[in-house]
C-alpha cells in the first residue's frame, strides 16, 4: 500500500515537474501586474513634483522627509522607470531592491498608523479601532445620499466605501517584488533571460 502511494506520488510529480518549462510565467505575471500600479504612482508624483517635494518635506501635514525634491525625484524615478524596466525584464533583481524600499518608507512613513487594511471593512478580523470607527461614518455618509442624491446612479459602479489607507497594498506590493528579487525576470519572457543566456550560459543552463 506504502509503495503505491509513492508511485503514484513519484508519477504525479513527474508530470507537474513538466509545468517548470514554463515557470517564467510567474514572474512575467507578476512583472506585468507590478509595472502599471508603479509606473502610474511615479507619473503622479512626476506630474505634481513640487506639490509631492512640499509634501514630502512638511513636517506638519506631510512626511516631514530630509532633502525632500531629492527623496521625492528618487521616489517618483524609481517607481516610473522601475515599472519601465519590469515591463520587459531588464536588470529586474537590482531593480526590485530600490523599489522594495519605496515600498517600506511608504508603509512606515504613509501607512503604518492605520493599521493593515487599505478599505475600511468593519467586518474584517484585521479591523482597528480606526477601521470600526469609520463604519458609523459610512453608513451616515450613505444615509446621506440616499435623502440628498440619486443613490442608485451613485452607486451604479460600486459602493461607497471609506478609504482607510493601511498597509495592504505597500506589503503586498513589497512581497511581490521580494519574489522577482529571487527568481529574477524569468524564463524566455524577460530581457534579463536572454541577456544571461548570452553572456552568463551558466547561470541558465
Amino acid at each position: 500500500m506504502a509503495n503505491a502511494l509513492i508511485n503514484t506520488y513519484n508519477r504525479v510529480h513527474d508530470v507537474l515537474n513538466y509545468t517548470r518549462q514554463m515557470d517564467g510565467l510567474a514572474p512575467l505575471l507578476l512583472r506585468l501586474y507590478l509595472a502599471p500600479v508603479l509606473m502610474q504612482a511615479g507619473y503622479n508624483k512626476l506630474s505634481h513634483f513640487e506639490d509631492t517635494a512640499a509634501w514630502f518635506g512638511n513636517p506638519e501635514w506631510g512626511l516631514g522627509l530630509p532633502m525632500p525634491e531629492v527623496m521625492a525625484a528618487l521616489a517618483a524615478g524609481t517607481e516610473f522607470f522601475g515599472g519601465l524596466a519590469l515591463i520587459v525584464g531588464f536588470a529586474t533583481r537590482w531593480i526590485s531592491i530600490p523599489l522594495m524600499i519605496t515600498m517600506i518608507v511608504a508603509a512606515l512613513t504613509v501607512h503604518w498608523e492605520n493599521g493593515w487594511l487599505a478599505i475600511s471593512d468593519a467586518s474584517s478580523w484585521l479591523a482597528n479601532e480606526r477601521v470600526m470607527e469609520a463604519a458609523e461614518r459610512l453608513d451616515r455618509a450613505k444615509e446621506i445620499l440616499r435623502q440628498n442624491g440619486n443613490y442608485s446612479w451613485l452607486t451604479g459602479r460600486g459602493s461607497v466605501v471609506i478609504l482607510n489607507n493601511g498597509i495592504e497594498f505597500a506589503a503586498t506590493y513589497f512581497i511581490m517584488l521580494l519574489a522577482l528579487f529571487f527568481t529574477g525576470g524569468g524564463r524566455y519572457f524577460s530581457v534579463d533571460y536572454w541577456l544571461a543566456r548570452r553572456f552568463r550560459p551558466q547561470d541558465v543552463a
